[in-house]
């Protein structure tokens, strides 16, 4: 077993190596870059990411990554595709491989398949001279001058360095593209990440309450008001008009500066000026008003009229953080 101190210089070697390795790559983007780019921009087809090993699991994240920036693109095996899956392969799609050593037996085997059929191909590669890269019609260097693994046999750098470009591509159509938050959100329904960019405040209209006392309301009145509701606060109306807002926090320091508590009317002690927001706003930027302001409710209104209140843990409880 390593001690403390030779395992953190071990880590801290590797992600040197691998940092110096990613560095490398800035120098590799190059008008034959912009041309690929621009190639698979332009592409009414698919982007059909290949590979074997290691690789393939990059291609399959880079896959991902595409296809969530609105890229669309499928995976493909390299030893499934010449068992069947070649099927899958129409003529419009750009086929990206991916290999390290660019010499595997499936790539060698799939590469005359894929040209026989007349598709544009696109190599990642370590090895510029491989049989792959020299077969292809476009070459990505990705080669690295070691592996992170002592022994340089595992691969380690060399998969941090595809995936890295494999981002770069993918940030750089994404940017052609002029790809926005609310595309973003087409294609992230689900999870915590769609729910912050989808989910707005008129969603959640139905856990609103819409508590509401006029100026002359008596301090009784207002504590029940507030009790029957359940959001700790009453919006404060005047003449169809937002006048105020009466929370909890309110009470606690009338009970605390007043000696006549009772005879107190919802004049005397409301917050005047309430922070309002619309009902089309995300509920995501609701919650992050909240925070900000220190606040646990906000008056929701529709065109200027009162509509109810949104407590923050209604929002929490939508799993949107």
């Amino acid at each position: 077993m390593k001690s403390s101190e030779e395992i953190k210089k071990i880590a801290k070697k590797c992600i040197e190596n691998e940092v110096e390795e990613i560095n490398s790559l800035i120098k590799r983007i190059d008008n034959s870059f912009v041309e690929i780019i621009n190639i698979l921009y332009k592409t009414k087809g698919r982007v059909i990411f290949s590979g074997i090993g290691k690789s393939a699991d990059i291609a399959r994240k880079i896959v991902a990554t595409l296809n969530s920036t609105g890229q669309p693109s499928i995976f493909l095996h390299a030893a499934d595709a010449i068992h069947g899956d070649l099927g899958n392969i129409k003529k419009e799609d750009i086929i990206v491989i991916i290999s390290n050593s660019g010499n595997t037996d499936e790539i060698k085997n799939l590469l005359p398949l894929i040209k026989n059929m007349g598709n544009q191909i696109i190599s990642m590669t370590g090895n510029i001279n491989s049989y792959l890269a020299l077969e292809s019609n476009y070459v990505i260097d990705v080669g690295v001058s070691k592996e992170a693994c002592p022994n340089n046999l595992a691969p380690t750098t060399s998969t941090t360095v595809q995936l890295v470009m494999g981002d770069a591509i993918a940030i750089s159509l994404l940017a052609c593209r002029d790809f926005t938050d609310k595309d973003f959100a087409r294609f992230h329904p689900g999870g915590s990440l769609g729910k912050k960019l989808n989910i707005r405040l008129s969603d959640l209209k139905m856990q609103m309450t819409n508590p509401k006392v006029s100026k002359d309301t008596l301090i009784k009145n207002i504590i029940i008001e507030i009790s029957k509701n359940r959001v700790g606060a009453t919006v404060v109306i005047d003449n169809n008009f937002i006048e105020g807002i009466i929370t909890d926090g309110d009470l606690r320091r009338a009970i605390e500066d007043e000696n006549d508590f009772f005879s107190l009317k919802a004049s005397d002690i409301m917050t005047e000026k309430p922070m309002i927001i619309e009902i089309d706003c995300l509920a995501f930027d609701a919650l992050r008003y909240m925070q900000k302001n220190n606040i646990s409710q906000l008056i929701v209104t529709e065109n200027k009229k009162y509509i109810g209140i949104i407590h923050i843990h209604e929002i929490i409880k939508k799993g949107i953080v």
